[in-house]
C-alpha cells in the first residue's frame, strides 16, 4: 500500500488507519457462476454452507466415503425439503440435511420435494481433503532492498541486511517468504536496472524465497481498483519478465495479493489465467463500508471476514483474510491477535501472515525499529501452534490437490 491518500476510493482513510483497522479485524477449479432458480426467493434457502465455502475435516465427519457435512436452511413449514435427493429433517421453518462430499467441488441442491420448479436453491462447496495447519508469509511493497543490492553491488544477496533477516528466520523456523515487488521506485529505479549476476543465488534459494508481482509502483493508491484488465496484466507481465531475467523462473511465483487488494472482476479472471490461485486482503469494515476486499459485496466480504477462506467461482480464485499485519502489531500483541485462530474451526487450518518492506528501513518516515522481532513473533506463534510453512500457489493452498 502507500501513504498517499489523495486518491483513496471509496474511503478517505490513511494507510496507518487501514493497518489499524486490519489489526482490529484480525483480533475480533470451477469458474462458472452460481445459479439459483428464480422461484427460490421466499421458498427455500440454503443458509449453511455458504456458496464457495472451503471445508475440511473440522467441518464434518470423515468416513471411507468422504466428508459428511450438515446442510441447513429455511423453507415454508408445510413443505417437505430434499437435500441432494434425500429428505431433510424439519424444525419449524428450518430444514437440516446431510451431504457426503466425495469430490473437491460438490454442488448441493435443496428443493421442495417433487417441485423443483417452484423452489430450489443451489450452492457449491470446496473440500480441502488434505487440509492441515499451514501458514504463508507474504511481504508487500518490495523495492528498497532490490535498489540497495543493485547500487551497493554486494558480493551476495544476503549481504543486504534485509534479505539476511529473512534468511535467518528461514533457517530458524523453516519459513518460506513471498516477496511481492514493484517494477519502479519513486526515484526512477526500476527492475530493469537490477543485474542478473545473482541469478544462481536466487535459484539456490528459490525453495524458500519467491518474488512475485505486486504493482507497477507504490503510487498511485489503489492502482487496480477500477483499472481495465489490460492495465493490470500489462504491469503483471512487465514485473514477471524482469524477475525471470534476473532471478530465473524458479524464483518467480504468482502473487498472493495485489497492491491495496482491489481489482475488477475482469482483472481477477485475467489473473487466474496467469496462474494466480489465491489472493489475500484485509476484508475489513472501515467507516461502515467493506474495503481492501477486491470489490466484493458486503455479503461475501463479511463471510471472508468471519471464515477467512472463500472460493470465488466466477474468477476461480480463492480469497483469504490476512490474519495479521506484522508491521502494525507490537510484539506483545502478536499472540493475542493470532490466538483466536487456533480456537475456531474455520480459521484453524490456514493462516496468512503479512508485513510490508518499507517499515524495515531506518530512512523510511514510519520506520519500525523492532519490525524483525514482530515478524519473528508471528512466525514463532505459528510454529508453536503446529503450523507448517507453505507457498499458497503450490497445490491447493500449499497442500496436495
Amino acid at each position: 500500500m502507500t501513504n498517499d491518500t489523495s486518491r483513496l476510493r471509496p474511503l478517505a482513510v490513511s494507510r496507518r488507519d487501514l493497518l489499524r483497522f486490519a489489526v482490529a479485524g484480525a483480533t475480533a477449479a470451477v469458474t462458472t457462476p452460481r445459479t439459483v432458480s428464480a422461484a427460490s426467493v421466499g421458498a427455500v434457502k440454503i443458509e449453511e454452507p455458504f456458496d464457495g465455502a472451503i471445508v475440511h475435516h473440522r467441518h464434518g465427519k470423515l468416513s471411507a466415503n468422504g466428508l459428511k457435512i450438515t446442510v441447513s436452511g429455511t423453507a415454508p413449514e408445510s413443505e417437505m425439503v430434499t437435500v441432494n435427493g434425500q429428505l431433510a429433517r424439519r424444525e419449524g421453518d428450518k430444514f437440516i440435511g446431510e451431504v457426503v462430499l466425495c469430490q473437491q467441488v460438490t454442488e448441493i441442491v435443496a428443493a421442495l420435494r417433487g417441485d423443483s420448479v417452484r423452489g430450489e436453491d443451489r450452492v457449491r462447496v470446496v473440500w480441502d481433503r488434505y487440509s492441515q495447519p499451514r501458514y504463508h508469509f507474504a511481504v508487500d511493497d518490495n523495492m528498497f532492498f532490490l535498489r540497495d543490492i543493485a547500487r551497493r553491488k554486494y558480493t551476495s544477496l544476503f549481504d543486504c541486511s534485509y534479505l539476511k533477516t529473512f534468511r535467518d528466520l528461514h533457517r530458524k523456523y523453516g519459513t518460506r517468504f513471498s516477496m511481492n515487488v514493484y517494477y519502479a521506485a519513486d526515484d526512477g529505479f526500476t527492475l530493469a536496472q537490477f543485474p542478473d549476476r545473482y541469478q544462481s543465488e536466487w535459484k539456490d534459494n528459490a525453495g524458500w524465497l519467491k518474488l512475485a508481482f505486486h504493482a507497477y509502483a507504490d503510487a498511485p493508491a489503489r492502482p487496480y481498483q477500477e483499472a481495465p484488465a489490460e492495465k493490470l496484466i500489462g504491469d503483471y507481465d512487465l514485473v514477471a519478465e524482469q524477475i525471470h531475467r534476473f532471478a530465473g523462473a524458479e524464483t518467480f511465483a504468482p502473487p498472493t495479493n495485489l497492491h491495496w487488494s482491489m481489482a475488477t472482476p475482469e482483472g481477477l479472471k485475467a489473473l487466474r489465467q496467469r496462474g494466480v490461485r489465491v489472493l489475500s486482503g484485509y476484508f475489513a469494515k472501515i467507516q461502515g463500508r467493506w474495503d481492501i476486499n477486491y470489490n466484493f459485496d458486503a455479503r461475501r466480504s463479511e463471510y471472508v471476514s468471519k471464515h477467512d477462506l472463500w472460493m470465488d467461482f466466477q474468477s476461480g480464485i480463492i480469497f483469504i483474510r490476512d490474519a495479521i499485519v506484522c508491521n502494525s502489531t507490537p510484539v506483545d500483541q502478536v499472540a493475542q491477535t493470532l490466538d483466536p485462530l487456533a480456537r475456531e474451526p474455520d480459521r484453524r487450518e490456514t493462516v496468512n501472515l503479512l508485513t510490508h518492506e518499507q517499515y524495515f528501513w531506518p530512512f523510511y518516515r514510519a520506520y519500525v525499529p523492532d519490525h524483525a522481532q514482530r515478524c519473528e513473533a508471528a512466525i514463532r506463534w505459528a510454529t508453536d501452534h503446529g503450523y507448517q510453512p507453505v507457498f499458497f500457489h503450490e497445490g491447493f493452498l500449499g497442500g496436495p490437490e
